[in-house]
């Protein structure tokens, strides 16, 4: 789904725990997002767990805003990782269960982010974290 240049993928204790209750609470409702939940838990499973004060500031955390480069188009795009509740695609707010936001999460700049979109290969890449919560000091988002 992703490609990675050898960095391994980053997240907080407080980001990992709470997704796993988001996981946890899809998982009981619907079966709905099964594949977008499987694919979040699998990208959790690979990435280290840190304190919110040792995640790299250049990491994709949850709410943080960060400039995107489609390769294909040369086009950027500023989005912001969030919760379900808080997604609003008009205002480029971009839930971590969308297959994008499930492929940004721990991901940092310079990366390229990979995922299969109907008419073939999305290929995205991290140009600029804009604001990211715990380079901010803002822990508990």
């Amino acid at each position: 789904m992703k490609e990675r240049r050898g960095r391994q993928i980053f997240i907080t204790e407080f980001d990992l725990e709470r997704l796993e209750d988001l996981i946890a609470d899809f998982r009981a409702k619907t079966s709905r997002d099964a594949r977008n939940l499987d694919e979040l838990e699998q990208e959790l499973g690979k990435a280290e767990v840190v304190s919110p004060k040792g995640i790299p500031p250049d990491v994709i955390t949850m709410n943080s805003r960060v400039r995107l480069e489609d390769l294909g188009s040369g086009q950027a795009t500023v989005y912001t990782l969030v919760f379900p509740a808080d997604a609003d695609v008009e205002r480029g707010k971009i839930s971590v269960l969308a297959p994008i936001g499930t492929a940004m999460i721990g991901y940092g700049v310079g990366d390229k982010i990979s995922w299969a979109v109907p008419g073939g290969q999305k290929n995205l890449l991290v140009k600029e974290i804009l604001y990211q919560p715990e380079s901010a000091g803002d822990y508990h988002l």
